[in-house]
């Protein structure tokens, strides 16, 4: 079987995209369950900021040696004097994601995997409108068709919510409003992101350049949230541990520091919508996992839930959405080689 089927070459233009993705999905799934297990009673004792602003400089460290790899170091000050722009530019996604990974540490300690990651999905809906607006392409009936049946199979199993709801002084509007904020985040970072691979400014700048303005700004905003909430953290009763010496947060970084190449890859390669639509697939794991490894049941709405979702992944793969032929450069050609 030759990879040169319609339907694949639409969706995964080559083996490596194909590879990417799965990778992304199996390295989102296990984010969820590792920072999941790595809480006692649903609390944390270790600093998130900490973890988060670690794991940043991980993946920092990663692009730089991708890119020392076949390029000077010199190369990254010559870029940034010629495209300086781009890095400010990165400053908004790199906010964006600032907010939505300290979030998602929130949000795993108010719900369950399964209900976090159903509830993640309703950004399906919001990317769709904010990919309309930003790349100037219409959606088809059939494409929004598969949106909503996918918001439709995410959002039927949750039903009944306060009952997901783990016991956490947040009433269920706060819980909401944090979820909200967090899927908010996520598709305005992913689809501004993908503008400035694509066809923003930094179109003409080495990826792993862009990675490193990225990671490098997001350790500036994470930085700036560890100084103001430090003080509150100071006043904590649970006690610490050294986030060193805590080997499943060793393994929550590394994790999340390549889920964070794999992310900028999949960007690149493929759309935002893809993304979404990874992230779907998910379900059907994580709704297993959990209950293997955490004790969550699996109900007939997590069942009717999930063959909807499969259901709008067939509705989309043969109704993929079109590329726009990316730019002809030598750091596009590149990149897709890796």
């Amino acid at each position: 079987m030759t990879w040169k089927s319609s339907n694949w070459t639409s969706l995964f233009p080559t083996k490596t995209s194909f590879v990417v993705f799965v990778l992304y999905i199996a390295l989102s799934m296990n984010h969820g369950l590792l920072v999941k297990l790595s809480q006692e009673k649903g609390i944390y004792n270790y600093n998130i900021v900490s973890v988060i602003i670690l794991t940043e400089v991980t993946k920092l460290v990663i692009s730089l040696f991708l890119f020392c790899k076949d390029n000077p170091l010199r190369n990254i000050i010559d870029q940034t004097r010629d495209n300086y722009t781009v890095l400010f530019l990165y400053m908004v996604p790199a906010f964006l994601y600032c907010l939505y990974n300290n979030l998602a540490f929130v949000n795993l300690s108010i719900f369950d995997p399964t209900t976090y990651f159903i509830l993640l999905q309703l950004r399906v809906i919001l990317t769709g409108i904010v990919y309309q607006c930003l790349f100037k392409k219409d959606l088809s009936k059939i494409q929004w068709l598969s949106l909503v049946l996918l918001t439709v199979g995410c959002i039927i199993k949750e039903l009944k919510m306060e009952g997901n709801i783990q016991q956490q002084p947040y009433s269920i509007f706060i819980s909401i409003l944090l979820m909200s904020t967090q899927i908010l985040c996520s598709c305005l970072a992913g689809v501004y992101n993908e503008y400035l691979l694509k066809k923003g400014q930094g179109v003409n700048v080495n990826i792993y350049v862009q990675n490193i303005y990225m990671y490098t700004d997001s350790i500036l905003c994470n930085l700036l949230l560890w100084i103001i909430f430090k003080h509150n953290d100071n006043k904590s009763n649970t006690p610490e541990t050294d986030i060193f010496k805590n080997y499943m947060v060793m393994i929550i970084v590394l994790n999340s520091a390549m889920y964070g190449v794999v992310t900028s890859l999949l960007l690149h390669s493929l759309n935002s919508i893809i993304k979404v639509f990874a992230t779907a697939i998910e379900l059907v794991l994580i709704a297993v996992l959990s209950w293997v490894l955490l004790g969550y049941p699996i109900t007939m709405q997590t069942v009717a839930a999930v063959c909807i979702v499969s259901c709008s992944v067939v509705v989309y793969a043969k109704h993929p959405i079109t590329k726009s032929t990316p730019p002809t450069t030598n750091y596009n050609k590149n990149m897709i080689n890796i």
